[in-house]
């Protein structure tokens, strides 16, 4: 099975840089804060402007991918308050885990570094998420990777979670979920707010925000600064994080135009390989990373990345009826996973042996690096017509992907074995995109509206080669029908809705590492959608029953590739099926209490298993008539208490529970991961201070019981000398642990 850092590597970028490149990396920082000390001096300083407003146009083009309030697709909306409630330091997976069908993991054990999360079960390569409408997932592996843009959430200002197929959006299909997040409100009002937290494992969060409001009634500037850094909770899991974000805007009533420009930087040691079992019960903190080396491990084995996003949008209001948007991005990233390697053979790196005198070196001890450098621009579009009780927006994107891949190796410990900085591989990766959706609203009365969606999608993808196998050549060309429709049946407080989304999509980079003659097949998904909600001032609640059937889904058999990889397989049938519940209850000015849970049935059919025999070298196969999908727990529930005993004193508790989940699609009980229920406490108080400056102070503790507890890993089977073994490994995740913190608004 290929290392999970090396398979990572493929689908993520970074790069770092030497010594005199990083100091003037931190003077730019420091730059920039003394640049936002005195920007915040002058808006301060700035004469009263006129008291009248502008009708400002809103951000449409987050609204081109969000589902509205009466559209028949369940959705949770998470407000920039209820952010900067969870935001404590942690990666994005950990603000939204309380909402319905979420499971997140980390590899470091606290929520820092390299995170994920999955929505009903299925995995980030399936859920889409754009950053105020433009795609964020990685064109190759179609993944997302929250550690390449640290404390983005800083900057949001709300995020839409959709579960199921949902409404078309830019970008890779929604085979789970899809995930809005907003940065491009209008604020108003000029703001300074400096944040600092600090918690267990020497985890810092050092962030500073800025607002100018707006100006003359029709600039606005704003900024954010952030520095993060942690220890881990696993040995020799430090994430290093850096980012900024800068934004600047003209709006008036008919136009707006506005510029962004957003950075991440991330060292993270790799904790990407897990334990087994007989680790996890002895030492759950180790980490097997750099124990190649001999001695004491390798303390540069570590993944380095950069990724800087540059958006520019105009929003423009034609008239009452029409209003468009047009955006242009690039997504600019390098970087390398560094590793080393013991007694590697000269000749898997197209070296011939070096001859030493009398002596023949086949193999050494070398540091090696896998690179990726790439380039994702295009653009995104949109109109709308709003007449009456007609609603139509037309919108798509255009969009190109330009990769390479390349290893070298800096050094070997052989002196003269292998050429200076020499590349070994070099390979390239060309991926183009072209979409158009029309989704037309039609209010047939008070109580009655109609929805409907219909998406067309082209993708063109050449591929010149992988590492392991340089000679496949690949050109898929791929064209999807999309359609989505649903009704929907307001009567006073009450909502029922019904809909009904077909999703397709390609297969990602790794899938196509196979037979040239077993090329991998598209996926599709049928998703309906039947819901029912209730809203009181008091009190919320819906009820939301879900089936989701895949045709041709892509999961991992056992199988494998031409290099003797595990490779993911077409399915022709499975499904998920479920029922989500979710409340909320305000009793009294003393205490409110939310919660969810959802129950479900995750299946696939006529599926079978591959199994390496290592007597025999060869696969055998065991055949099931009905399984249970990987890593989908037939139950996930969370709940939350907020007690306001004192005015500006607060005090939640929040729960999370995920039943078993198993390591790959047999259902097999010596493969899976336990069922857990963890708990966290936050205690936060707010002092107001004079023109309704605040100072918040917050202390949180998580994991509060030190519950030993998994939430992700991997497994294997094989049989030798006549018996069948499964090697299952685990990422462990923090026992008890705090962070704290003070923040000022200004």
């Amino acid at each position: 099975m290929p290392a999970k850092g090396e398979k990572n590597l493929y689908n993520k970028l970074d790069s770092t840089y030497p010594d005199v490149r990083h100091k003037l990396k931190l003077m730019k920082f420091f730059y920039l804060i003394v640049m936002t000390i005195c920007f915040s001096v002058c808006a301060h300083a700035q004469k009263k402007e006129s008291e009248k407003d502008t009708s400002l146009l809103s951000p449409i083009e987050i609204n081109a991918v969000k589902a509205s309030d009466n559209a028949p697709f369940i959705k949770s909306d998470i407000s920039k308050k209820e952010i900067e409630k969870f935001n404590i330091g942690r990666d994005l997976p950990f603000i939204i885990n309380q909402t319905p069908s979420i499971q997140i993991n980390s590899d470091a054990g606290n929520g820092i570094g390299y995170t994920g999360f999955r929505i009903r079960g299925t995995d980030a390569s399936r859920i889409n998420i754009t950053i105020n409408g433009v795609p964020f997932n990685d064109p190759e592996s179609q993944g997302t990777f929250l550690v390449n843009l640290p404390d983005i959430a800083s900057s949001a200002n709300g995020i839409q979670i959709q579960r199921g197929v949902g409404t078309s959006t830019n970008g890779n299909g929604a085979f789970g979920g899809s995930v809005h997040i907003n940065t491009n409100e209008i604020e108003k009002t000029k703001s300074l707010c400096f944040s600092n937290s600090f918690g267990s494992f020497q985890s810092f969060k050092n962030s500073l925000m800025l607002n100018s409001g707006l100006i003359k009634n029709h600039y606005i500037f704003s900024g954010r600064l952030s520095n993060i850094q942690s220890d881990g909770y696993v040995d020799r899991s430090n994430s290093r994080l850096q980012s900024f974000f800068t934004s600047a805007a003209y709006v008036d009533d008919k136009k707006s135009i506005r510029l962004n420009i957003f950075s991440g930087k991330e060292k993270t040691n790799a904790a990407w390989f897990g334990i087994n079992q007989a680790t996890l019960d002895s030492n759950r903190t180790y980490n097997s990373a750099g124990n190649e080396k001999p001695g004491t491990p390798y303390e540069n084995e570590t993944d380095n990345y950069t990724q800087t996003h540059y958006q520019l949008f105009f929003n423009n209001k034609i008239n009452q009826k029409w209003s468009s948007n047009v955006a242009l991005f690039l997504i600019r990233g390098k970087g390398y996973f560094e590793q080393y390697k013991a007694s590697a053979s000269l000749e898997s790196y197209g070296l011939p042996n070096y001859i030493n005198g009398t002596d023949t070196i086949s193999n050494t001890d070398l540091i090696r690096q896998l690179w990726l450098d790439n380039y994702f621009y295009g653009s995104n579009f949109y109109t709308q017509y709003k007449n009456g009780k007609t609603q139509l927006n037309i919108g798509g994107t255009l969009n190109n992907y330009d990769g390479k891949h390349y290893g070298i190796i800096p050094k070997s410990i052989t002196a003269n074995a292998v050429p200076s900085n020499y590349k070994w591989y070099n390979l390239t990766a060309h991926k183009r995109e072209a979409a158009l959706y029309s989704k037309w609203t039609q209010t047939l009365n008070n109580s009655w509206q109609t929805y409907v969606d219909i998406q067309l999608r082209t993708v063109q993808y050449n591929i010149n080669g992988f590492r392991n196998n340089p000679t496949l050549l690949l050109k898929n060309n791929f064209i999807f029908l999309n359609p989505k429709a649903g009704i929907t049946y307001n009567y006073k407080t009450w909502k029922l809705y019904l809909s009904y989304a077909n999703a397709n999509k390609e297969p990602n980079r790794d899938d196509f590492e196979a037979n040239i003659k077993d090329v991998p097949k598209a996926e599709s998904l049928h998703d309906f959608e039947l819901g029912i909600e209730k809203h009181r001032p008091k009190y919320t609640w819906n009820c939301n029953l879900y089936y989701m059937l895949y045709k041709n889904q892509l999961i991992l058999t056992g199988k494998v590739n031409d290099v003797y990889a595990y490779t993911r397989t077409n399915i022709p049938n499975s499904f998920r099926a479920g029922i989500e519940l979710e409340g909320k209850i305000k009793p009294s000015k003393l205490i409110a209490l939310s919660g969810n849970a959802t129950f479900s049935m995750n299946k696939v059919k006529n599926f079978t298993e591959y199994i390496d025999n290592y007597d025999t070298y060869t696969q055998e196969t065991k055949f099931y008539k009905t399984a249970t999908l990987s890593f989908s727990p037939a139950i996930t529930a969370a709940a939350n208490i907020t007690i306001t005993p004192l005015k500006n004193l607060t005090i939640d508790l929040m729960s999370k529970y995920v039943s078993k989940q198993y390591l790959d699609n047999t259902a097999n009980e010596n493969k899976k991961i336990d069922g857990y229920f963890v708990e966290d406490v936050k205690v936060s108080y707010d002092v107001v201070l004079k023109n309704k400056n605040t100072i918040q102070v917050f202390l949180q503790g998580n994991n509060i019981f030190a519950k030993k507890y998994v939430a992700n890993g991997y497994t294997f089977s094989y049989i030798y000398s006549g018996s069948f073994s499964a090697e299952n490994y685990y990422y462990p995740m923090a026992t008890f642990n705090f962070m704290s913190g003070i923040t000022i608004k200004l």
